[in-house]
């Protein structure tokens, strides 16, 4: 069972470039974007966000991570553009599940498995937080895997030869039919 939008606990801890990123109104945001980071724990997440990938003084982060254990940290704050998924950053909110995914070898042709559960915990934890974003942002009605929005292939690292996805998360272990039983949101591809 879910914990109740109410009981939901998050840490706001905001990246040093948050006040660089671009501002948008609320009621803008009508899409939810599930990732997992594809890092082996939230500290390795956190400086990966902080690192500055751009000339305006920002790098690539989802708005929320949700670690194993169900603790929700936010690390962007809804009114701002989080770096998270070309071409849908505008109109959404990105959320990051800590799941190891295909790290180290992200684009490796021959690790290509995603094998790691999502704990039940962390589930809970996601579900409660996509209530709260529900009743919290106006148009927000969808919710989408970067998977299912960023689907370019690239040559693989280990063999130019091969394409492999880009993107892979959540992944083939996300529990997609017990997320949307839990919420009233429908997904985009």
């Amino acid at each position: 069972m879910s914990p109740a939008p109410s009981a939901l606990r998050i840490v706001h801890d905001p990246l040093p470039y948050e006040a660089r990123l671009d501002a948008r109104a609320l009621d803008r945001i009508d899409l939810a974007v599930i990732h997992c980071t594809e890092l082996p724990d939230l500290a390795t997440a956190r400086r990966y966000g902080e690192e500055v990938r751009y000339g305006s003084g920002t790098g690539n982060s989802g708005h929320y991570y949700v670690d194993r254990d169900g603790a929700v940290h936010q690390y962007v704050a809804l009114e701002r553009v989080a770096h998270h998924v070309r071409g849908h950053n505008a109109r959404s909110v990105g959320i990051e599940l800590v799941n190891r995914g295909r790290y180290p070898h992200w684009l490796a042709a021959a690790h290509q498995a995603m094998d790691e559960p999502y704990p039940d915990a962390q589930i809970d934890a996601l579900v409660a937080l996509l209530r709260h974003l529900r009743a919290t942002l106006p148009a927000l009605r969808l919710v989408a895997g970067h998977e299912d929005l960023d689907t370019e292939r690239v040559p693989a690292s280990d063999d130019p030869s091969v394409r492999v996805p880009r993107k892979r998360d959540p992944g083939p272990l996300f529990p997609w039919e017990r997320v949307l039983r839990a919420v009233e949101l429908e997904r985009l591809r």
